[in-house]
């Protein structure tokens, strides 16, 4: 059953700055953010503890204001709005739940506050706890339930008042590995099925991967790259995104030449090919650059291709479908990630592997 709620055609963060006073001095929490989330997206805001994403939720909510720049939702600019007048929800990683209420009472306690007549109160609650499939539970005690069961209560009564936008952060962090994935699963269900736009924080990668429409990496204070999560993974555009995100080998080298989209790289270990992550950035001949290449992106080679080089295998690690090697090569100690090997890889094994040039992704240096 869905639940009725408005509807946001797009949020906007324009030129978000805000600093906080510390002990040592000032510390800017967000540099000039600029951001535009769709109407019904499911948008990430990733990064390490401290890059500034929670602050930045927390300005999209009204409870922080900004010292620079303006939230907007739609055309209404809200930058200083009262919280409960800009009809988000919040969904906190605690859960923030009133032990000695029953289900029912904690999640009509929002439609209370509003002075909601009572029978639109049964109503909208019932409603609400279907749609996170918590339904004929409402009289049962919050200390009775599991992890998993109160956070689902957390998100009903986020949906029971129809917010505009739906704000997490960090949901997730308390439950156990194999709750976690269940209940990604079950948010994006509840967020797509009830047609919301949701602003979602975590420092958990698999997390933003495996859930996002899109996401948005935080470094210092500023937004380093946005986009799906595929273009994030393949396509990185700093060596602090490469890393963030996933493991990878990242190869210092200088630009040779460049031809059709092709990148010619010279490295300590040799000539690499390579792509620019996007059309706008072109280097020139002599730029020092980055390479990334994922473990996953190498692979066997009979043949002399180009990227094509010889490696020892130094440890092995069986993780079923996959092994995962650290081999030495004439580029240095590399991570390298095989599907269903043909051969036993043990200690010293030598093999040939490649990298497709669409595969090794040419960032600028600094």
């Amino acid at each position: 059953m869905k639940t009725k709620t408005s509807t946001l055609d797009k949020l906007i963060v324009r030129a978000v700055s805000k600093s906080y006073q510390t002990d040592s001095g000032p510390v800017k929490a967000l540099n000039d953010v600029e951001l535009e989330i769709t109407g019904g997206e499911l948008f990430f805001l990733l990064g390490a503890s401290g890059c500034g994403k929670t602050t930045l939720l927390r300005c999209i909510a009204g409870l922080e204001q900004p010292d620079h720049g303006q939230v907007l939702f739609g055309d209404q600019d809200v930058t200083h709005l009262s919280p409960h007048l800009r009809e988000t929800a919040l969904v906190f990683q605690n859960y923030a739940l009133w032990p000695h209420l029953t289900v029912a009472e904690n999640v009509s306690f929002g439609l209370e506050e509003r002075k909601v007549p009572r029978d639109e109160i049964r109503r909208r609650v019932d409603e609400a706890l279907a749609a996170v499939h918590l339904s004929g539970i409402g009289g049962r005690d919050i200390g009775k339930m599991s992890g998993g069961q109160q956070q689902r209560v957390a998100l009903a009564r986020a949906l029971v008042v129809r917010p505009r936008c739906l704000l997490l952060d960090e949901p997730l962090s308390n439950l156990d590995a194999k709750l976690r994935i269940d209940m990604r699963k079950e948010i994006r269900r509840i967020v797509k099925e009830n047609g919301l736009t949701a602003v979602y924080v975590t420092h958990d990668q698999e997390e933003a991967l495996s859930m996002a429409d899109r996401l948005a990496v935080l470094d210092n204070g500023r937004i380093a790259q946005v986009g799906r999560p595929e273009e994030i993974y393949r396509r990185p555009i700093s060596p602090h995104v490469a890393t963030f995100i996933g493991e990878t080998n990242l190869i210092p080298g200088i630009v040779l030449s460049r031809e059709d989209g092709d990148i010619e790289v010279g490295t300590e270990g040799g000539v690499l090919i390579g792509r620019a992550p996007h059309y706008n950035w072109k280097p020139t001949v002599g730029t020092k650059v980055i390479l990334s290449i994922r473990p996953e992106c190498w692979t066997p080679s009979a043949e002399e291709t180009p990227n094509t080089l010889a490696a020892i295998v130094q440890e092995q690690s069986y993780l079923g479908q996959r092994v995962q090697l650290t081999v030495n090569s004439r580029l240095g100690s590399l991570q390298v990630v095989l599907l269903n090997p043909d051969r036993q890889l043990s200690e010293g094994t030598v093999l040939r592997i490649t990298a497709k040039p669409e595969e090794v992704v040419v960032m600028p240096a600094s």
